[in-house]
């Protein structure tokens, strides 16, 4: 606190002084300068003069932050002065251009900033209103089974963290048709960095027929920075989607199972058939099987083919 007091008498002479002295300079800023979170920004103003001065000679430049977080950091250019900047802070001057270079933005550093001039023709000062944004992660989205909303029998979640200001959560279905003012009211948790998370509930009714739904995150500027998209089918009811080694394996099986029974089948009637030849080609004897057989007589018997239908069915299997 003690290296702060020369910077907080600076500025206490410097507004006795600017009271009374009369003034030919102004100070011009942006009114809002916006900045991103881990990404060095800068405010940026430039002194001005209301009559021509060639040789203005700028002494003091002071960036200072009202509130509970007060931040002070000045460049002092007179003689046998030196200049400590606070960590993550440096106020710069190149010609007539005033600057106050932040490495390392955060939350906290969001809010009006004062920027106060002191000149060999005068003093002057303004304000500027630095805003700071952060870009939301991609979203996530979970399912889980619904209890407490009437005639729902799922829910999704949807969240996204990391950014800054509070964004919108906002639900489409496969058609893109959108959902949104189905869903619960957004809610949103400030972490300790001041980042935020938003997270949205969507029941799905019994007689829902969507199987897809997507949850896009939209920043304050309603600019879209990422979606997510989960399918509601049910795998209970989806054999495709239960085990898919099975399924994979029955494809296999089956129609192997039906080969090998036609096989087995065209084998056997073969072996039917050709005991049926046999049977017809071989000589019956006309001799009894206990008496002699010195004399066989000779027959002309004709020997009936083969039924047409089992030379029909050798001539197939060929």
């Amino acid at each position: 606190m003690a290296s702060r007091a020369p910077l907080f008498l600076l500025v206490i002479c410097f507004c006795c002084c600017s009271g009374h002295a009369k003034s030919f300079i102004k100070v011009v800023c942006d009114t809002t300068i916006t900045g991103q979170v881990a990404h060095q920004s800068m405010l940026t103003c430039k002194v001005e003069t209301t009559q021509e001065i060639p040789d203005l000679n700028i002494a003091v430049v002071v960036w200072k932050k009202p509130g509970d977080d007060q931040f002070l950091s000045a460049l002092d250019r007179r003689p046998d002065k030196k200049n400590k900047f606070p960590p993550g802070y440096k106020v710069t001057l190149n010609d007539r251009t005033v600057s106050l270079v932040i490495t390392d933005p955060k939350v906290k550093d969001e809010g009006v900033y004062s920027c106060l001039v002191m000149t060999d023709s005068g003093n002057a000062e303004t304000t500027t209103h630095f805003k700071v944004t952060a870009k939301y992660e991609a979203p996530s989205v979970d399912s889980i089974d619904e209890k407490v909303v009437p005639n729902a029998h799922k829910s999704l979640i949807c969240k996204a963290t990391g950014g800054y200001p509070e964004g919108k959560l906002r639900w489409f279905d496969e058609k893109k048709t959108e959902w949104t003012k189905s869903a619960e009211p957004t809610i949103v948790n400030q972490t300790e960095d001041g980042l935020l998370e938003i997270s949205s509930k969507l029941p799905l009714m019994k007689l829902s027929t969507s199987d897809e739904y997507t949850c896009v995150v939209y920043n304050a500027s309603d600019g879209k920075e990422g979606s997510a998209t989960i399918r509601t089918d049910d795998p209970d009811h989806d054999p495709s989607t239960q085990n898919p080694s099975k399924t994979s394996l029955s494809a296999i099986i089956a129609p192997v199972l039906v080969i090998g029974s036609l096989i087995v089948g065209l084998l056997l009637a073969l072996l039917i058939c050709r005991r049926r030849s046999q049977q017809k080609n071989r000589r019956p004897s006309t001799a009894p099987l206990m008496g002699t057989h010195d004399m066989v007589p000779n027959t002309d018997q004709v020997i009936d083919p083969p039924p047409p239908y089992c030379e029909e069915f050798k001539d197939n299997m060929a």
